[in-house]
């Protein structure tokens, strides 16, 4: 599957996405994944950004409301219209411009970071996807990335719950499956009923890869890795969104810092 196919999955995802976790329904990102990726970015005030599949722009404001001049890439132009929407309504100097992380149209060392919010999983050429980054990281610069944790979220992927529905461990398998582009479909899950029956569910492509993949990508990119992260909920959190509980027994999210030397 190429970037122009995996541009009109996103494109047809958008409206739905952009209305539907505006309304708080995507209490993953909102309760603990972004949360934890912003508690380990490092200091960016004054520091030139780009965020890369910045989907409506709701991570790319919060970077910048750190004090980063930002730039928002996406290759959707409905997730990008709802963040210059947004822009002109609360300006934060967020520029948002259409693309792809395979050819990112910045000349060399642009920017002193990059971060990526749960985007680099869905990209086709994610070797090529690394080293585009660091060609437009200036010497020093650094990536921080959030992926669905390889070892945790294969392919395959099962919460196992006791009898009270809350859950105890989890089944997975397909870890060694590389998948090109496979659809996965599904919506929210605290979506009401009755508005999912008349939804469209989400068609996201993945792009699966072992944790030595990863790796081995990020080094063969001419990055050194800094720091890894795997949030967990703390039972307050759990306990007030009960929906992320289960990355109590396991992490559901992996987060990545490398640098270019």
């Amino acid at each position: 599957m190429d970037a122009k196919t995996v541009a009109a999955h996103w494109e047809g995802n958008a409206e739905t996405w952009t209305i539907y976790s505006r309304a708080g329904h995507d209490k993953y990102r909102d309760a603990l994944n972004t949360p934890a990726f912003l508690e380990m970015l490092p200091p960016v005030a004054g520091l030139k950004g780009l965020d890369l599949g910045c989907g409506e722009g709701t991570n790319t404001r919060a970077v910048a409301r750190l004090g980063a001049r930002m730039t928002g890439l996406d290759i959707a132009p409905t997730f990008l219209r709802y963040g210059r929407e947004t822009e002109e309504q609360d300006p934060l100097g967020i520029d948002y411009v259409l693309g792809d992380g395979q050819t990112i149209g910045f000349p060399d060392a642009s920017f002193d970071f990059v971060t990526a919010f749960m985007s680099m999983m869905d990209m086709a050429d994610q070797q090529g996807v690394l080293k585009e980054v660091a060609r437009v990281l200036k010497p020093g610069g650094f990536l921080q990335f959030s992926i669905l944790h390889p070892c945790f979220v294969p392919p395959t992927r099962r919460n196992i719950r006791d009898e009270r529905g809350e859950a105890v461990a989890v089944q997975v398998a397909d870890y060694f499956d590389e998948t090109e582009g496979r659809i996965e479909r599904w919506l929210f899950s605290d979506i009401p009923a009755e508005e999912r029956a008349r939804l469209t569910p989400f068609s996201i492509p993945r792009f699966h890869r072992t944790l030595s993949t990863w790796v081995s990508m990020i080094v063969g990119a001419g990055l050194v890795i800094e720091a890894f992260g795997e949030p967990m909920a703390s039972e307050e959190v759990a306990a007030a969104e009960p929906v992320v509980a289960d990355t109590r027994v396991a992490p559901i999210f992996l987060h990545i810092r490398a640098v270019r030397p």
